[in-house]
């Protein structure tokens, strides 16, 4: 269906209008081969199955992953295999790996990509930036994309309690007349609320500006500004972290999420209220060259060269925890861990 979103008309696929039932009879011959049980791989995974899906996992026997499929039920041999093996029997690919480690697979995976398979990722990134990473997919398949707008943690925990969370849906290449049907079902069994059209350049470009942004970098970097102007004008940790993200995180995000960030701040004293209403500007205004710099970033490639750069390298998980520790040590987010402790349900 066509829905407005302000004054664009866009394309969205809800579960009214394209049933689990309808999906299950669409993938009904199909078999669904998750590869990478990583970030998005268990969620996906766990929802297919329990969608009533036919799904089978690849990945590396012997690793942390492997375990942890066998300890969310997977059985090896069964429904649990080794990433080439899963790969030949799969017809549609779920290619989960992390950026570079899609690009150390891709030659296997290319290898088992025979006429009429779909290879399906959640993440615009390998194919977009094809020069880059060497993923140009054969002609005579699919190439589709549902990609959750949340890590698969979240994706999980919003099935488990009968919810969804939203998705994009992309097309890049129909090599067998039919990607829709293909790429809707899949996004209505991974667990979707709804589906909203994109293409891969497009989820790829928004997607790395996001966790750039608002989502990840500039949210820690906004945290870490206040609470340290806080702290150096005499206000006590736990005080300023309560100012900075417990009150955002537990109490005002809940309210912007259910009904906007007009009716959280309808929702707040008139003091905060005239506040928040002379100052967003100004912060707007602030950061908004940022944001142009880091767009322009993602768009010229940059940002993709770094991450294929840093995560390719043999140590970047040991320097990925450094990078971490660094975080979880920060006066701040040890005040936010003994905050998190003293929460009601927590006691």
């Amino acid at each position: 269906m066509k829905l407005k979103f302000g004054t664009v008309e866009e394309n969205v696929v809800t579960r009214e209008e394209f049933p689990l039932e309808k999906a299950r009879e669409v993938l009904k011959d199909e078999v669904i081969a998750v590869l990478g049980y990583g970030v998005q791989g268990p969620g996906q995974a766990l929802n297919l199955k329990d969608n009533g899906f036919n799904v089978i996992v690849g990945q590396r026997k012997g690793s942390k992953t492997w375990d942890k499929a066998v300890a969310d039920g997977w059985v090896p041999g069964e429904t649990l295999f080794e990433l080439e093996e899963a790969c030949e029997k799969g017809t549609i690919l779920q290619f989960l790996l992390s950026d570079a480690g899609q690009i150390a697979l891709w030659p296997t995976v290319k290898k088992h990509l025979t006429p009429g398979k779909a290879l399906y990722f959640s993440h615009g990134f390998g194919v977009t930036y094809k020069e880059k990473t060497g993923i140009i997919p054969p002609a005579d398949i699919d190439v589709i994309l549902v990609a959750p707008k949340g890590s698969g943690t979240s994706l999980r925990r919003m099935f488990v309690e009968g919810r969804g969370l939203n998705s994009s849906y992309a097309i890049y290449q129909d090599g067998t007349g039919k990607a829709k049907d293909r790429v809707v079902a899949l996004g209505i069994g991974v667990g979707s609320g709804y589906l909203f059209e994109t293409d891969f350049y497009r989820e790829v470009t928004s997607d790395l500006t996001g966790e750039r942004g608002t989502l990840m970098g500039a949210i820690q970097g906004i945290f870490a500004a206040q609470y340290e102007v806080l702290r150096a004008n005499g206000h006590t940790p736990s005080e300023a972290f309560n100012e900075t993200v417990e009150e955002l995180t537990q109490s005002l995000m809940p309210l912007v999420a259910e009904n906007g960030m007009d009716w959280m701040y309808a929702n707040c004293s008139t003091t905060a209220q005239r506040g928040a209403l002379d100052w967003w500007k100004p912060f707007r205004d602030a950061t908004k060259p940022v944001f142009e710099e880091l767009y322009n970033s993602v768009k010229t490639g940059q940002e993709a060269q770094k991450s294929i750069d840093s995560n390719s390298k043999e140590d970047y998980r040991v320097k990925l925890e450094a990078e971490l520790k660094e975080l979880r040590d920060s006066e701040m987010w040890q005040a936010g861990a003994v905050v998190r402790q003293l929460r009601p349900e927590n006691n």
